[in-house]
């Protein structure tokens, strides 16, 4: 008998919001700096029931609003692979976006060092993490914050014409910036599993160059596919990137 969770026993860091308990794999999704697993519902929603996808939730924001912000990758990446132990019993294929991508290496990596290699990690809209830019966004006082934001089209627009909402919500925002701002690779072997690297050809955050770094983190495979778009392009090429997702994941 199966020894994973049902979904109301997901506890507060895994959203599974239309369970697939007969799918041969499952998809891991983290959010980017400021969002929230429901990012992904309109991806778990298209996926299933061919793959079982699961959402996870960092403290501090919908109804983890009142649990600190993890401020550090390392630290949440450590967090995450603890709360999916009990998901491991497929095979996993990782996807993340912005903030969202470089937890998603980091977690890459402590899944192979357990013996666990994903099927492909998906990393869109960030730079590979051996890159580096001096940025402070995280220091920025709450108008310039908020006119960050409002540039990167991430927040919902509704979130954005609510100032007493986004104020509310920005010392999150700023905690996941800070995590991102702050972090730096830490040496080890690269990944075993292939890379598949998404970006937008008009993303300020992440150039051409940044995004094919990404290659000399696996020894697997490498594809890089550029978007028309920003940071985030993604939005506007749903179907071709859940094309992408099913090719590497339902495959096996």
């Amino acid at each position: 008998m199966s020894t994973v969770k049902t979904s109301a026993e997901t506890g507060a860091w895994v959203r599974r919001f239309h369970p697939a308990p007969d799918a041969a794999t499952r998809l891991i999704c983290f959010p980017h700096a400021g969002g929230s697993a429901t990012f992904y519902f309109p991806v778990s929603r298209a996926l299933s029931p061919a793959i079982d996808v699961l959402a996870i939730q960092y403290p501090g924001r919908l109804e983890r609003r009142n649990e600190p912000c993890v401020e550090d990758i390392h630290e949440l990446a450590d967090l995450v692979v603890e709360q999916l132990a009990p998901w491991l019993d497929r095979p996993v294929t990782l996807f993340g976006h912005s903030l969202g991508a470089t937890l998603g290496f980091e977690v890459a990596r402590r899944l192979e060092a357990e013996g666990v290699t994903p099927l492909t990690l998906f990393a869109s809209g960030r730079r590979a993490p051996s890159t580096h830019r001096d940025e402070y966004v995280h220091r920025y006082g709450d108008d310039a914050l908020i006119e960050q934001i409002g540039r990167m089209s991430g927040t919902d627009a509704r979130v954005l014409g609510d100032e007493e909402m986004l104020r509310m919500i920005l010392p999150t925002i700023r905690g996941d910036y800070k995590a991102a701002e702050t972090y730096r690779m830490r040496p080890g072997p690269p990944l075993a599993c292939p890379i598949s690297v998404l970006t937008g050809d008009e993303d300020p955050e992440v150039t051409l160059d940044e995004a094919q770094a990404w290659e000399g983190h696996t020894s697997g495979g490498f594809e890089l596919t550029v978007f028309p778009g920003g940071h985030f392009f993604l939005t506007d090429h749903v179907a071709a990137v859940l094309e992408q997702i099913k090719q590497a994941a339902v495959a096996h």
